[in-house]
């Protein structure tokens, strides 16, 4: 039996500065360093490439058969709500044979929020 072949992708806003997705690019590189089975990328919903349907015809083009969407949001808004579960059954149209799951907002984690809370508390002096 064929192994699975897996991919993480980190799915951002996008912005009109380029500079904004510098630190999603740091944070894909980290994840990818810490997976090296698992072919990790980063897509936007809008305004920056790649999007979302290019990143996972692009994966599948590569013989990927799992993929997993981490929205890198710190919330449950409209995006989230409305746009991403649009974009992820479209996906699962145009692919069939993929399983796509879509994990929460990175924001929404706790232990996402006691690092950002440790943070701010550290900011404090």
């Amino acid at each position: 039996m064929a192994q699975t072949k897996k991919a993480l992708v980190l799915f951002a806003h996008g912005a009109r500065a380029a500079s904004w997705a510098a630190p999603f690019e740091r944070l894909r590189d980290l994840t990818a360093a810490r997976l090296p089975d698992c072919a990790v990328r980063l897509a936007f919903l809008e305004l920056m490439e790649p999007r979302l349907p290019e990143t996972v015809a692009a994966l599948v083009a590569e013989g990927v058969d799992e993929v997993t969407i981490v929205p890198v949001f710190l919330g449950q808004g409209g995006h989230l709500l409305r746009d991403l579960p649009l974009l992820a059954e479209g996906l699962r149209t145009a692919h069939p044979g993929l399983r796509l799951s879509v994990a929460g907002a990175v924001g929404e984690d706790p232990g996402v929020l006691a690092a950002m809370t440790d943070y701010c508390v550290r900011s404090t002096g």
